[in-house]
């Protein structure tokens, strides 16, 4: 499900290599230095679905660009403040972004797990509950803003079901990465070897497959149109 067209495929290959070095950086903790890599990635991945896209203008590829562009405000937050802030303005961003990506996805819902296989229900309910769960004790001020953005997150990842297979891929991804970022913040003592690595592999790979998810789906003929010349068909 790769671009089939040379420039969306070239600034998709730019993408992986920005991918590759800021996570190596991320590994070696030059925090410094991931900063212009991290600030590179989303709206070189915004071009690629704008180049890539059959109908660049349609209402899910418009959504989904501006879902990264809202990403791109998280991931550059760190840049305009410290500390506190930064953490809630990138929260604040973040949420937005994912109530864009639900409001894109939502359309689609009859094709989604809401619908389809709801026994896949189970377990996303189940990680945003442990989830939730887990950083409660540690929140304090932050529990509403941490409850509403694990709901906003975990529809986000249900309707990308509805999307395509590589997009729900993308959802889920996104439901780790952003669980490692809130497990690190709000449970004492929790924490991964390279935990910026983790955080960032699964965010750059959950944000790519959602392209790509809703770039096949864009190439997917749309079932209710109706076809050139064909008879109306009867009311029920």
């Amino acid at each position: 499900m790769l671009p089939r067209r040379p420039l969306a495929r070239a600034l998709l290959a730019l993408y992986t290599a920005l991918s590759a070095v800021h996570l190596v950086v991320q590994w070696y903790g030059a925090d410094d230095w991931s900063r212009p890599t991290q600030a590179l990635l989303m709206p070189v991945l915004a071009a690629v679905l704008l180049a890539e896209a059959p109908r660049p203008g349609a209402r899910l590829a418009v959504l989904a660009a501006t879902a990264l562009g809202l990403s791109w405000l998280g991931d550059t937050a760190p840049a305009l403040a410290s500390g506190d802030t930064a953490f809630l303005l990138m929260v604040g961003f973040f949420l937005v972004a994912q109530v864009v990506y639900a409001v894109a996805f939502a359309p689609l819902r009859s094709d989604s797990v809401l619908h389809r296989r709801r026994a896949l229900l189970v377990p996303y309910a189940g990680a945003v509950g442990a989830l939730t769960l887990a950083c409660a004790p540690g929140a304090g001020d932050l529990l509403v803003p941490v409850l509403l953005y694990g709901l906003c997150l975990g529809a986000a990842a249900v309707l990308a079901t509805g999307v395509h297979p590589l997009a729900g891929a993308g959802g889920a991804l996104f439901l780790v990465s952003d669980g490692l970022i809130a497990l690190g913040a709000f449970v004492p003592g929790f924490g991964l070897p390279g935990d910026g690595f983790w955080v960032m592999l699964t965010y750059t790979a959950a944000q790519a497959l959602l392209v790509l998810g809703v770039l096949a789906r864009l190439r997917t003929p749309d079932r209710t149109a109706p076809v050139p010349g064909a008879a109306p068909a009867d009311s029920a």
